[in-house]
C-alpha cells in the first residue's frame, strides 16, 4: 500500500466523562468537541478520541506511550500542575531511567495509564 499515514488516533474510554476531559485540558491538550459524547484531545500534531463511554476492562487494559522531547522537563511541569491533589484517582509516578530511554507515569481518573517518555 502506498498511502501516507497522516495520523494515528486512539479511542480513550472515560467513567467520568466531563471530569476526564478536565483533566486533559489541564495536562495540556487542546479539546475538539465532536459531539457530547466524544472529543478529539491535540497536542501539536498527536492526538486521541476521548469518548463517554466506560467498560472496566477495556480501560484498565488502556496503555498509551507519548514520546515527549525531555522526560525530566515534563515532569517538572506536570507535579507544578498538581493534577493528583485536583484529582484523586489519577496518579502520577517520578521518571525511570531505562536501557532504552526515560519514562515517567500519569494514570488518568479512569486508570487510562500513559507512557511519556523519550529514546536515547
Amino acid at each position: 500500500m502506498k498511502q501516507n499515514v497522516k495520523s494515528k488516533r486512539p479511542f480513550i474510554g472515560a467513567e467520568n466523562f466531563e471530569l476526564s476531559r478536565s483533566f486533559y485540558r489541564d495536562l495540556g491538550f487542546e479539546e475538539v468537541v465532536i459531539d457530547p459524547k466524544m472529543s478529539l484531545f491535540r497536542w501539536n500534531d498527536t492526538g486521541f478520541y476521548l469518548q463517554d463511554g466506560y467498560v472496566k476492562d477495556w480501560i484498565d487494559n488502556t496503555m498509551v506511550f507519548m514520546e515527549v522531547e525531555n522526560t525530566d522537563e515534563f515532569f517538572q511541569e506536570v507535579q507544578l500542575l498538581n493534577l493528583t491533589e485536583k484529582y484523586r484517582s489519577a496518579k502520577v509516578s517520578p521518571v525511570q531511567t531505562l536501557s532504552w530511554g526515560k519514562e515517567c507515569f500519569i494514570h488518568d481518573p479512569s486508570g487510562v495509564l500513559w507512557h511519556f517518555g523519550e529514546f536515547f
